[in-house]
């Protein structure tokens, strides 16, 4: 009994080996998805209100605008704008209206449900047909008034032409001059040129100091057309004969100073100051005989009474020359 009592005591300790874990399911796959989706949103979003415009944007907020719903608390301002789906009338606004749309249930009183001034757009369609025949109207009497406009500017130009032609015939020692005006209709206006031909020049080669018969001429230009209320416009042109070299003037400026002697000159004929809208040199740019750019003839001061009538371009083709050299 002794020996048995003072055997040691045996423990046995088992222990569990760690198993794998259990399934954890599909649902992290869900959220990460609906996260991608709000980012490929998010991004989308962005994209959109940089490449928009301010009306685009508003265009698509308006189109996302969720429909008006009456807030009243009372049958009437439902849905239903207070029937029954089982009346007629209720039936028939259930099946015509669109959920969440206040319907309108008034009726005009003393005419059928579908009378004259209840036909959908037809009030809208007279306004507008009676917006286009008003518009209609104001185009005829624009279109009226200014061809009546420009008849009476041509018929001015008409009147300053006969003037300026019996002012040369008439001044002494002016007649053979005549030969040398060019007077014709441009999409601009009354265009009056003079012109370089055989012994009689304006201005001395390379000068921009006119001779006294030129002088006399740009005068009495100058004191036919201060009779029209006109803007014009002087122009100086050339022929391509070049500078000596070394010369520090060229084409350029000597056809305008030369127009801006010719613009004095018409001012000393009685033309205001505030009648002169432009003064431009052209140089050798725009000949008047394109085969011969050194044809004497290129040498000229183009004097214009601009239009005042806005149909300026509206002419189709400049009038045939009244008087040629």
């Amino acid at each position: 009994m002794a020996d048995h009592n003072n055997q040691p005591v045996i423990i046995i300790r088992r222990k569990k080996k760690g198993g794998h874990a259990g399934h954890h399911g599909g649902a992290w796959k869900v959220a990460y998805a609906d996260f991608v989706t709000a980012m490929m949103s998010f991004f989308l979003l962005l994209w959109i209100l940089n490449v928009t415009t301010s009306d685009q944007r508003k265009g698509i907020a308006d189109f996302f605008a969720p429909m008006s719903v009456s807030r009243s608390e009372g049958g009437s301002g439902g849905v239903m704008g207070g029937t029954s789906i089982t009346s007629p009338r209720g039936a028939e606004i259930s099946s015509s209206s669109p959920p969440g749309v206040e319907a309108d249930t008034t009726t005009t009183a003393g005419k059928g449900d579908l009378g004259e001034e209840d036909v959908p757009g037809k009030s809208e369609t007279m306004s507008e047909a009676d917006k286009q025949a008003a518009y209609q109207e104001l185009l005829t009497k624009d279109a009226v008034a200014m061809a009546e406009a420009m008849k009476q500017e041509e018929e001015k130009f008409k009147e300053a032409e006969s003037a300026l032609m019996q002012s040369i015939m008439e001044a002494p020692g002016m007649k053979e001059l005549a030969q040398h005006l060019i007077i014709d209709r441009t999409p601009e206006g009354l265009r009056i040129q003079i012109i370089d031909k055989d012994k009689f020049s304006l201005f001395p080669s390379g000068s921009s100091s006119p001779y006294e018969k030129g002088r006399d001429l740009l005068r009495l230009v100058g004191a036919v057309v201060s009779r029209l209320p006109n803007k014009i416009s002087v122009t100086g042109h050339t022929d391509s004969s070049p500078f000596a070299a070394g010369s520090r003037r060229d084409n350029w400026d000597l056809s305008t100073d030369r127009a801006n002697v010719s613009r004095a000159e018409l001012q000393a004929g009685g033309v205001a100051d505030n009648r002169i809208a432009r003064v431009v040199g052209l140089a050798d740019k725009d000949p008047f005989v394109m085969s011969d750019p050194k044809d004497p003839r290129n040498r000229r001061i183009s004097i214009v009474l601009l239009r005042q009538t806005p149909a300026a371009d509206a002419v189709p083709k400049p009038s045939t020359t009244t008087h040629k050299p």
